[in-house]
């Protein structure tokens, strides 16, 4: 069997590392000159929206797949007659324009915070009357790792935000002062048996995920967020691995996006479940049956970001992933992850390694 991924990032590498337990060969389009999947297979360098080469990917592929939910939706509606793509162009299109995405929680009854579309000066100060201040402006599409949100704490704030973002789709939401956030990590294959991930507890920095730890034992959360993706998953008819984002507050949760791919906050699966999330991915494409995603203990992720240091490579704990970037302010260069017998040890361990990361971030920008 061979898979077409539209994306050669490091998410398309750990697919491809996958895809070798499974005896599954991986292609890819990416117009990056060394993309990190390029490790696990062919690489077509062009445009993601390049109708030649997408139809040159799904040629010689039995299914397609994407690892980012930018891919332009009518691009894959090009190919989806040549082979299947999954997950289906309308989880895509929900997922890339946040309203759309509003819309659908509320259909679902998947409960989320107030928010107001957007399109002019008024529709500002009108949301503000109804949700109140502090509010999160965000752009409707393309926004991710905390790009195109703007927090409004006061008046003045609120007219130097529209002087940035006027003409785009915006809209705004509540501020929500939540306890922590989660992720709900689920897959279903085409035959429509599905499984789910335990829980994942998140920890943001300036936007970008920079921990999670599972299993996080609180049942009734479990339950919860487990109803809520597997509404999503049938809803949508959906096939592959969707991740949903969501906010603690006290003992209810509040939905905040989902991501129609494998994901960041999911890492931890490789060496932390009995299933990774990129192999239950594959197998759900694929129609295989699904592997079981039992914890194989206490796990915790760090994302290494803007650069690996020669102090954390020399960490003897837990298992490095070197995506093979290039260094830069921000990018995401890798991940450790630890698994410990007790969530007191996993706290120890990812403090260790988040340590010695702080560290290393505060040297480089106390020498520049």
């Amino acid at each position: 069997m061979r898979v077409g991924i539209i994306g050669a990032g490091q998410l398309g590498q750990m697919l491809g590392f996958a895809a070798r337990n499974l005896d599954v060969e991986c292609r890819f389009v990416d117009p990056s000159d060394n993309p990190p999947a390029a490790d696990c297979g062919k690489v077509i360098q062009s445009a993601f929206d390049d109708a030649v080469a997408l139809v040159a990917l799904a040629d010689t592929c039995d299914v397609l797949t994407y690892e980012f939910e930018n891919v332009p939706v009518d691009a894959l509606r090009h190919v989806a007659g040549i082979a299947p793509v999954y997950p289906p162009a309308a989880a895509l299109k929900h997922s890339q324009d946040r309203l759309f995405e509003k819309h659908l929680f509320e259909q679902l009854n998947i409960p989320l915070p107030g928010y107001c579309r957007i399109d002019t000066r008024d529709d500002l100060d009108a949301a503000v009357g109804k949700l109140g201040l502090p509010m999160v402006i965000k752009t409707r599409r393309f926004g991710y790792d905390g790009k195109g949100q703007f927090v409004v704490r006061n008046e003045d704030e609120l007219e130097a935000a529209w002087r940035d973002i006027a003409g785009q789709s915006l809209i705004a939401e509540q501020w929500v002062p939540f306890d922590y956030e989660v992720s709900c990590i689920g897959a279903r294959n085409v035959s429509g048996d599905m499984a789910i991930y335990p829980l994942a507890r998140n920890h943001h920095v300036d936007g970008i995920l920079r921990t999670s730890r599972s299993p996080l034992d609180v049942p009734q959360l479990t339950e919860k967020a487990s109803a809520f993706v597997e509404s999503l998953l049938e809803h949508l008819e959906y096939v592959g691995v969707l991740a949903l984002e969501l906010f603690v507050v006290g003992g209810d949760l509040l939905a905040n996006e989902f991501a129609p791919r494998v994901h960041n906050s999911g890492h931890w699966s490789i060496e932390g479940s009995e299933t990774s999330q990129f192999e239950n991915h594959l197998r759900a494409i694929l129609d295989m049956p699904l592997g079981s995603t039992a914890s194989t203990g206490h796990a915790g992720m760090v994302n290494l970001i803007g650069e690996i240091s020669n102090a954390t490579r020399e960490l003897n704990i837990g298992e490095l992933h070197d995506y093979g970037k290039a260094a830069r302010p921000g990018r995401k260069l890798g991940h450790m992850t630890v698994i410990g017998a007790s969530p007191e040890q996993c706290d120890e361990l990812v403090g260790k390694i988040d340590k010695c990361v702080n560290q290393s971030t505060w040297r480089v920008e106390n020498e520049a």
